[in-house]
């Protein structure tokens, strides 16, 4: 129990009963003295525990105080990873690491970006790599086993690498091969570069380069390129020739001296420098070969401080040069031999003049004369018309026997003979009547709408009984029928009648005639072709000329009197067109007339 003790102090007191007796036994002791152990044990605890949660408080702080700097750290990474892909993308290049032991690549997102991949792991396989490289390339396997027999570490080539799209990038891969110390494993670790661009500038400049290369060699001049080391840099084949220099020597980057020692240099001898090309450094100057030959060779520096020298071979100019010299000599002889021929010429020149004035007078005393004639046969022709007309009448009436019989069967052979020879004599002034109109310019057209198919049926008509005389087939081939052309009839009609009686007349019997029409554009061609005798190609000229025959008089077996082409080609060009003819002899008979 808690007494108060005589001090006024709190005690404890303990009474037990002693078993032995009925006695009992009293413990008094002040509070302090009995607590004094706990005290020191609760102390004890509580500091110990106190120091427990100071260490751990200590802990938690560093704790987090770590993860604050790791996570600053983890965030500095990231910005510098995100830095240095933006800088790869930027260098359009990537980060490799390829663990070479365990057969798997590490790609930096700027890799997958270079060729449009998504990151779908974190490492590729070995196998999936090598898929995706060129065929033509070296492959992985080939580059491991090199690095495993060599004894350098470093890697350097370029190899082409399929992109998402299909298309092959180009890599420059520079590596290097490093052993982890963690895992005792080789790590290949470089950066490739997309060298597609400069690639494409490469074989662009190969290109370029081939056809500067070819371009200067077309060229007729000797080329040479020096640059301001005076090393040559591209000359031409020529200029080799002209210096004779070996075909297959390597001159590109040897100095002037030693390309001289090669060959022969030039001999100097004149030099030409304007004021311009002082201001440029460019001079001209002539050269001689040691084979006689002459170069005018012009030098031009260039912005590098080089030259370029083109070489033109002058050997001509210079012979023509002293053939002018001596031309000169010549001409100053001949000029004092125009002097005296030249009084010559002045009286010649009189001469002339009065040869031109008789020629025009002759000239318009044939055209009169022309005239005369023209005249002339149209009036004997209209006065042969009307007692032909008279005989021909009295040649059918007799032969008819109107007014009774003439008493004998010669006399109507006789008539025959007058009539035939009176029509044929008529036909023949008809023709010189209209062939001296057309001449004389009498003939006036009257044009109006006719269709070719109706007038070629009137001419056949006019000529049916001739070709049915001699047993002709005569066809016919219109398209399409309804031709018209704006014409004068009577003139179209003569046209085809002269044209038709042509090819009956020179057609043998049992021939055949065609007669043709086609549209083109605004004008209509006629055709009318036989395979009649032919004409010989040194006589196609003289036909369509007025009076002009292929046979001769003494050896003419036809009739006429050769003015039928002539007047239809008149009357053709009239209207604005042509006449042509065309045609073989007899070997391969074939004639056609083509009226346009």
């Amino acid at each position: 129990m808690t007494i108060k003790l005589p001090g006024g102090h709190e005690g404890m007191a303990t009474v037990r009963a002693l078993p032995a007796s009925s006695g009992q036994i009293a413990l008094v002791q002040p509070m302090p003295h009995i607590l004094s152990g706990w005290w020191t044990r609760t102390i004890g605890h509580v500091s110990l525990l106190g120091a427990t949660i100071v260490v751990l408080l200590g802990i938690g702080v560093a704790y987090v105080m770590q993860a604050n700097r790791a996570r600053a750290a983890d965030e500095v990474c990231e910005k510098v990873r995100d830095r240095i892909d933006s800088a790869l993308n930027r260098g359009r290049c990537g980060l490799w690491d390829w663990d070479i032991g365990r057969g798997r690549i590490y790609w930096s997102d700027s890799m997958y970006e270079l060729l449009g991949y998504e990151r779908q792991d974190e490492f590729l396989s070995f196998g999936e790599v090598n898929a995706m490289i060129h065929p033509e390339d070296q492959d992985l396997f080939t580059l491991a086993e090199q690095l495993a027999s060599a004894s350098t570490s470093l890697v350097d080539y370029e190899f082409r690498i399929r992109s998402l799209t299909g298309d092959w990038v180009w890599l420059r891969a520079r590596a290097e091969l490093m052993n982890d110390p963690d895992d005792a494993a080789s790590h290949l670790v470089g950066i490739a570069v997309d060298v597609t661009e400069q690639r494409g500038l490469e074989e662009k400049t190969a290109k370029a380069d081939a056809r500067l290369h070819d371009a200067i060699e077309a060229i007729s001049e000797a080329f040479v390129l020096w640059d301001a080391n005076n090393n040559l840099v591209l000359c031409n084949s020529k200029f080799q020739k002209l210096h004779e220099l070996p075909a297959d020597a390597q001159l590109q980057g040897k100095p002037y001296a030693e390309v001289m020692a090669l060959g022969r240099p030039p001999e100097v001898q004149h030099q030409f420098l304007r004021r311009e090309q002082q201001d440029v450094g460019a001079r001209t100057f002539e050269a001689r070969l040691q084979d006689g030959r002459w170069l005018q060779i012009n030098e031009r520096r260039t912005k590098d401080g080089g030259y370029v020298s083109v070489g033109t071979d002058i050997t001509a100019l210079k012979r023509h040069e002293h053939r002018l010299v001596e031309s000169e000599k010549e001409l100053i002889a001949t000029v004092l031999d125009l002097k005296q021929s030249r009084q010559k010429l002045e009286a010649q020149t009189h001469q002339l003049a009065d040869l031109a004035e008789r020629y025009l007078d002759q000239k318009a005393q044939a055209e009169s004369a022309n005239r005369a004639k023209s005249e002339f046969l149209a009036n004997m022709s209209h006065e042969l018309r009307t007692p032909l007309n008279a005989i021909i009448g009295f040649a059918e009436v007799m032969q008819s026997g109107i007014f009774g019989s003439l008493g004998s069967d010669k006399y109507e052979e006789y008539c025959t003979d007058i009539r035939s020879s009176g029509e044929y004599l008529l036909s023949v002034i008809n023709d010189i009547l209209d062939m001296s109109r057309i001449e004389a310019g009498r003939t006036t057209l009257t044009k109006q709408p006719l269709e070719v198919h109706a007038s070629i049926q009137r001419a056949l008509k006019l000529v049916g009984e001739q070709t049915k005389a001699k047993n002709l087939s005569v066809s016919v081939d219109v398209n399409p029928d309804t031709i018209v052309v704006p014409a004068d009839e009577r003139a179209l009609h003569q046209i085809l009648v002269n044209l038709l009686q042509n090819a009956t007349k020179f057609t043998s019997d049992g021939g055949c005639i065609t007669v043709r029409t086609r549209q083109a554009g605004n004008a209509v061609n006629i055709y009318v072709e036989d395979n009649g005798i032919g004409i010989p190609d040194h006589a196609l000229h003289k036909l369509g000329q007025p009076f002009e025959q292929v046979e001769t008089e003494f050896s003419k077996s036809y009739k006429g009197s050769g003015l039928g082409l002539a007047i239809a080609r008149s009357l053709t060009e009239l209207h604005g067109g042509s006449l042509r003819i065309k045609s073989q002899e007899e070997s391969a008979p074939s004639c056609s007339s083509t009226c346009r």
